[in-house]
């Protein structure tokens, strides 16, 4: 008897099985969105049933946020500040002065001084040079009125010197070329001395006063346009006149100080060497000259300024965290008087997941609606500034975008225990707890 074997299984085709995963997968993400949305609305649910305290809950955040983008513009405001005070002292300004160095020889040693002649070939060879000027300086008494008699500073100085250094001029005018070239025995003086002398700027003009015996006439008062309180070569009671009439005063062409204005601002290092490679060549090979430039001292300041806004910013951080730890303790405390909730739904098929979710949700909500009102707040003020005052202060739209992540960031650390709690817990022990 002979037997027939039984034919092989047939299986579903490829594209069947295809089929299949395709409408499991699409099922899972639909199982998946409503389970999300459930427990979004549940967790509001639960703020509209406690709005006082999420309220308070949410403060810390609302008061860190805020700090943290006043912080910023603070921070922003304090660098501009400094940033604008130093342009006005003129960030394109490069100043050359003789250091020392001669000679050499022990019997003849002669100081190597910078000329007149080093700024003419400084002005030939340098073409990122726009302007300059020396600066020949002497010292003579003054007699003030009541007999007084003081030293006064009084720098030589051509018609270039002015917006050289970005000196204003408060009434009058400065010397000119024709001033220069004529020889003509005019002063423009300091605020401090015009007034000390006339009583005014104003009624200083046209008046004159003597040096070493010479009747010179006050044509102008000027100030510096930052006050640098007397770090610089210019004192509270200084004397501008021109180069041409102070080098009789002198007897030589040697100047102190030579100041040029360099016309584009990221020229100004690379031209400082150019400047000082010139005058070299010039001079005594022992010979030491040194420029100096406002462009070293703006790149510190702004990196000051940066770290003053780091450690502003360390410190709102601060205030963030603990705004996060009222969070974890409002959010424990939550979990504990929902016990009971907690055992229902895990009874009714609720997962670990999907109460940790709930919980983990609920704490990112008040931490990031914090953030937003905190945001708001903290932009209010910068903004007001702005339209009812004439003072611009600097707003970082980062900082709004710092503020929101970082209170998500703490909503999801400092959420993350109570959440862990809730999902951890024995739903027979909470349907039994009292």
């Amino acid at each position: 008897m002979s037997s027939t074997a039984a034919p092989p299984p047939t299986s579903p085709p490829p594209a069947r099985h295809a089929s299949r995963r395709s409408f499991q997968r699409t099922l899972d993400s639909a199982k998946r969105t409503m389970v999300l949305s459930e427990i979004v609305k549940l967790a509001i649910d639960s703020f509209r049933a406690s709005k006082v305290r999420f309220a308070l809950t949410a403060l810390g955040m609302v008061i860190g946020s805020a700090s943290l983008i006043l912080v910023v513009t603070i921070g922003l405001t304090g660098k501009k500040f400094i940033l604008d005070e130093l342009h006005g002292i003129g960030t394109n300004m490069v100043m050359l002065e003789y250091e020392g160095g001669g000679s050499g020889a022990i019997n003849e040693y002669r100081n190597d001084f910078l000329t007149h002649d080093d700024e003419d070939a400084v002005d030939e060879q340098v073409p990122a040079v726009s302007l300059s000027s020396p600066m020949l300086e002497m010292h003579d008494r003054v007699t003030f009125p009541g007999g007084v008699a003081k030293d006064v500073l009084v720098l030589g100085v051509n018609p270039q010197y002015r917006p050289v250094r970005n000196l204003i001029v408060l009434s009058g005018r400065f010397f000119d070329d024709v001033d220069e070239t004529t020889h003509t025995k005019v002063a423009v003086v300091t605020e401090a001395f015009a007034r000390e002398l006339f009583g005014s700027p104003d009624a200083a003009i046209n008046q004159t006063f003597q040096l070493t015996g010479i009747p010179f006439t006050i044509i102008g008062t000027f100030k510096e346009s930052v006050d640098t309180f007397g770090q610089s070569e210019i004192a509270d009671e200084t004397i501008l006149i021109p180069y041409t009439v102070g080098r009789y005063f002198t007897g030589t062409d040697q100047v102190k100080q030579i100041f040029f204005s360099i016309r584009d601002a990221g020229d100004v290092e690379e031209a400082s060497r150019e400047i000082k490679a010139v005058v070299h060549s010039r001079h005594l090979a022992s010979s030491v000259y040194q420029t100096t430039t406002l462009t070293s001292l703006l790149s510190t300041a702004d990196a000051i300024a940066n770290a003053l806004t780091v450690v502003l910013l360390l410190v709102s951080a601060v205030t963030l965290a603990v705004g996060g730890v009222g969070i974890m303790n409002i959010m424990l405390a939550t979990v504990r008087s929902r016990i009971r909730e907690i055992g229902i739904r895990k009874a009714l098929g609720a997962t670990a997941r999907e109460i940790k979710l709930q919980f983990l949700i609920e704490a990112v909500f008040i931490s990031l609606s914090g953030g937003i009102v905190g945001s708001v707040i903290g932009l209010a003020l910068p903004i007001s500034v702005r339209v009812f005052t004439d003072y611009p202060l600097p707003i970082d739209p980062w900082s709004v975008i710092i503020a929101l992540v970082t209170s998500t960031a703490i909503g999801v650390i400092f959420g993350t225990l109570p959440a862990n709690r809730a999902a951890r817990m024995d739903p027979v022990e909470s349907l039994k707890y009292e």
